[in-house]
């Protein structure tokens, strides 16, 4: 929740360029074309539709390292 109301001013390459991924690997992690994550690059979070933001809140907030059973 907190994420989403700090993080929707900013673009999707800045928060992709800050979980270190490549446009090819969010493509890959979303399981969905790259060439959708090149037209949305340069768009806002909160200007994403609803659809693919919720695919993407998870992956830039880094959901997945809870996971690592250690």
């Amino acid at each position: 929740m907190f994420f989403y109301f700090r993080n929707k001013n900013k673009k999707i390459s800045y928060l992709r360029k800050n979980m270190s991924y490549t446009a090819k690997e969010l493509a890959l992690k979303l399981k969905v074309d790259d060439s959708i994550i090149f037209k949305i690059d340069n768009l806002k979070l909160k200007e994403v539709d609803k659809g693919l933001r919720e695919k993407l809140i998870p992956v830039f907030r880094g959901d997945m390292y809870d996971n690592i059973p250690w």
